[in-house]
C-alpha cells in the first residue's frame, strides 16, 4: 500500500503552520507538503520537520494577484519578470527548508497560444535555475478553477514530454482527474512514467477519500501494480475535525506510513 503525506494547506487549518507539522507527526504521517509557507522562516520549518523525523516534500510558487484572479504566474504574458522573482524566492525557500519539489502554478490565461509560449520560456528559466529541485506541473479542474491554463492531464503530459528538462514532472491529483470526468486508473496508467507526485481527495466534494465517485481502494492497488514508490498527498478539505476524519484510513485499510 502507498505511504501518505499530510497536505498542510488543508489539514488542521485552525493551527499555525508549525503546529500543523507537529499534528501530522503525531498522527503518524512520515511526510508533509505545503502550499505557501513563506510567512514561517524556512530554518524553523526545517528544524521542526527534522526534529520530528518528517520529510518535507514540496511547496507551491505564489499565486500572484488573487484579487485579479491570476492563480499563478508562469503562463501569464507580461508577468515574466514577476515569475522569475517569485520562482527565485520559492526555490531559495525550498532549499533552505529542505523541500524537494516546487509546484509551478501557471495561472489563468486568456490567449492560449501566447500563454503557452510564455510558459515554455519560464520553464526553461526555472529548470536551469533549479536543477536540484523537481518541478511539478498540475492540471486543475475547470469547476474549481475556471480559466486555469490546463485542466486535463494530457495537456500537462504533452508539455512534460516535449520539454528537455529532466527535473520536470507531473503532479497527478486524482481529485482533479475525477472532477473532469476522466477515469483515474486509466489516466494513471497512461501518465505514470511522467508522474512525480500523487494527491487524493473525494470526488466531487474534496473531503476525506472514503466516499464519492472515485474508489480509492482500486487507485491504491493500481499504484502498487504500477510500481509507484512515492508519497500520496492527502490534499483534501476535512469535513470536520481533521484527526477524527483520519478514520478514513482505517476504513480503506491503509496507514499513514504505508504497508
Amino acid at each position: 500500500m502507498p505511504k501518505f503525506s499530510a497536505n498542510l494547506g488543508f489539514l488542521w487549518p485552525d493551527r499555525p503552520l508549525l503546529d500543523r507539522v507537529r499534528a501530522a507527526a503525531a498522527a503518524g504521517f512520515g511526510a508533509v507538503e505545503l502550499h505557501w509557507p513563506f510567512d514561517t522562516p524556512a530554518a524553523e520549518l526545517r528544524a521542526t520537520c527534522a526534529g520530528l523525523g518528517l520529510e518535507l516534500l514540496g511547496i507551491n510558487t505564489p499565486p500572484g494577484n488573487s484579487g485579479k484572479g491570476e492563480f499563478g504566474l508562469a503562463a501569464l504574458p507580461g508577468r515574466q519578470a514577476d515569475f522569475v522573482e517569485a520562482f527565485r524566492m520559492t526555490a531559495d525557500y525550498a532549499r533552505d527548508a529542505g523541500a524537494g519539489y516546487v509546484h509551478i502554478m501557471v495561472g489563468n490565461a486568456r490567449d492560449r497560444e501566447l500563454a503557452h509560449q510564455t510558459l515554455l520560456a519560464n520553464l526553461d528559466f526555472a529548470s536551469a535555475h533549479a536543477p536540484d529541485l523537481t518541478l511539478m506541473l498540475e492540471a486543475i479542474n475547470a469547476h474549481d478553477a475556471p480559466g486555469y491554463f490546463y485542466d486535463r492531464q494530457h495537456e500537462v503530459q504533452e508539455i512534460v514530454e516535449a520539454h528537455p528538462a529532466p527535473n520536470l514532472r507531473m503532479m497527478f491529483d486524482c481529485y482533479h482527474v475525477g472532477r473532469m470526468g476522466e477515469d483515474v486508473v486509466e489516466t494513471l496508467e497512461r501518465c505514470m512514467p511522467l508522474i512525480g507526485h500523487v494527491q487524493i481527495a473525494s470526488v466531487p466534494d474534496r473531503a476525506e477519500p472514503d466516499h464519492g465517485s472515485v474508489d480509492y481502494r482500486t487507485v491504491f492497488a493500481a499504484l502498487d501494480q504500477l510500481g509507484y514508490g512515492g508519497w500520496v498527498g492527502c490534499e483534501y478539505r476535512p469535513s470536520g475535525d481533521t484527526e477524527a476524519g483520519l478514520r478514513w484510513m482505517e476504513k480503506l485499510g491503509v496507514r499513514p506510513g504505508g504497508a
